[in-house]
């Protein structure tokens, strides 16, 4: 389904760190982000931010042999076949932990039908996730995609560095219209550029060409990969509104729909429950956790939920048996 609410690839250039410059728009939204979102996160999850990053800045220290308690994720699937037993990889955790946000900012991202455009909301997850992870000695980097992967924050630590991730946002001009989005091509540059472990965020809206779940997957095997999905309600959901020009974001395409239609509204909708579906399958099967970011939402209940949901994923992995197979094998 087309994008109706709502390219060449550039190289990707690193962007200069500036000096940030006191009471700029990008310093007023990142005091308010501390006062609205971070303080009330900082009473609700009462210091515990390792959630955020689960998984990540580890280095493999050694293997041994599978244990009932172990995560099954860290089977060494290659030492278990030459020795059929099952063995694990056991890591060292670094004291540093970076982070990584994939930015998709190709046009579908600026459509909006209240007071907020999907592309807002990214940013100030973004900023709030950059703020939060930085205030306990992480390094946060970013890599922008817009008709192509255009832009790449190296990873560094502290407050200015988050200033400078928000002020590029801020100043970068929107794209009017292009090809369609090729999210695999921003996968990709990831996965050839982060070499150490990292925690990555893909944040997008997911209107893409296909392809790109197989590198989300590959991407997933060597880091901790979070989908951080963004979107509208009218994305889901038409409302009776009479005769309405619906435009392509990426194509400029157009097209008259009348959404007094009950059927239009009905077909309408179960394209985008079939969507949906299909999206959510894919993520599961690229083995990558997921939050969803509406712009009617509060931002503080999807970090929340987000963070109880990994909580719960981490207890059931580390308190797993040995799967079936492996025990016939053993």
């Amino acid at each position: 389904m087309k994008n109706w609410l709502r390219r060449a690839p550039a190289a990707p250039q690193p962007v200069a760190e500036p000096a940030p410059a006191p009471g700029g728009a990008a310093e007023r939204v990142l005091k308010r982000l501390e006062w609205t979102v971070i303080r009330r996160l900082d009473g609700l999850l009462q210091g515990d931010y390792r959630t955020l990053m689960r998984g990540a800045g580890l280095d493999l220290a050694d293997l041994r042999e599978y244990q009932h308690h172990d995560d099954v994720r860290h089977i060494d699937w290659n030492v278990t076949a030459r020795t059929d037993t099952p063995h694990v990889r056991v890591f060292t955790e670094d004291r540093e932990m970076a982070a990584w946000f994939l930015m998709d900012l190709s046009p579908s991202v600026d459509f909006g039908s209240g007071e907020q455009r999907k592309r807002n909301v990214s940013a100030e997850f973004v900023a709030v996730l950059a703020r939060m992870l930085t205030r306990h000695g992480n390094r946060i980097g970013a890599m922008l995609y817009g008709s192509g992967v255009d832009t790449v924050i190296p990873t560094r630590g502290g407050r200015r560095h988050v200033l400078h991730l928000l002020h590029t946002l801020q100043d970068r001009p929107s794209i009017k219209e292009g090809g369609p989005t090729r999210l695999r091509d921003l996968l990709d540059s990831a996965a050839g550029l982060i070499r150490r472990r990292s925690t990555v965020f893909v944040v997008s809206d997911f209107i893409s060409e296909p392809g790109w779940e197989r590198a989300l997957a590959l991407l997933a095997q060597r880091h901790e990969v979070v989908a951080v999905r963004v979107l509208d309600p009218l994305e889901l959901q038409l409302p009776d509104l009479g005769l309405l020009t619906l435009r392509d974001a990426e194509t400029g395409e157009q097209v008259l729909v009348d959404t007094h239609d009950a059927g239009f509204r009905k077909r309408f909708a179960r394209i985008a429950a079939q969507r949906e579906a299909d999206l959510r399958q894919a993520l599961m099967q690229a083995g990558v956790d997921a939050l969803e970011l509406s712009t009617d939402a509060d931002l503080v209940d999807a970090v929340i939920r987000f963070t109880e949901m990994r909580k719960r994923r981490t207890r059931l992995s580390a308190g797993g048996g040995m799967p079936a197979h492996l025990k016939h094998a053993a």
